[in-house]
């Protein structure tokens, strides 16, 4: 079973994203900030986190960045699943070491699979 970490402020998109991911078969543990998700995979090393960018203290560019410089984690794939859309975001994103950048609008969920299976994390 894939272990996942979700980064996300928004208890109530956290729960809906997890729901989503467990129906796909996943473990996802929760952190609802950026330094608590830091802490999180820093414990317990996920093979994949889920970064929202509008944290409280750190945003997910920081926590990206953070985690894709630390030899211990830069090779955990993150994908930043997120409302702030636009393409100086996607860019920032990507720039700070996302290995994908998926808006939250309709095809998200879509888009989501789609790069989990190229990412080889799901059948």
């Amino acid at each position: 079973m894939l272990d996942v970490l979700l980064i996300e402020d928004s208890k109530t998109q956290a729960a809906q994203i997890k729901a989503m991911l467990e129906g796909l078969g996943m473990e996802v543990r929760l952190a609802y900030d950026g330094l608590d998700g830091i802490r999180s995979v820093m414990e317990k090393h996920p093979a994949l986190i889920i970064l929202d960018v509008k944290l409280p203290g750190m945003d997910g560019f920081q926590v990206c960045r953070r985690l894709k410089r630390s030899p211990e984690t830069q090779n955990i794939p993150i994908i930043m699943l997120t409302e702030k859309d636009g393409a100086q975001a996607t860019m920032s994103g990507l720039q700070a070491g996302a290995d994908d950048y998926i808006p939250k609008d309709i095809f998200a969920t879509e888009h989501l699979i789609n790069t989990l299976q190229q990412l080889g994390l799901m059948d």
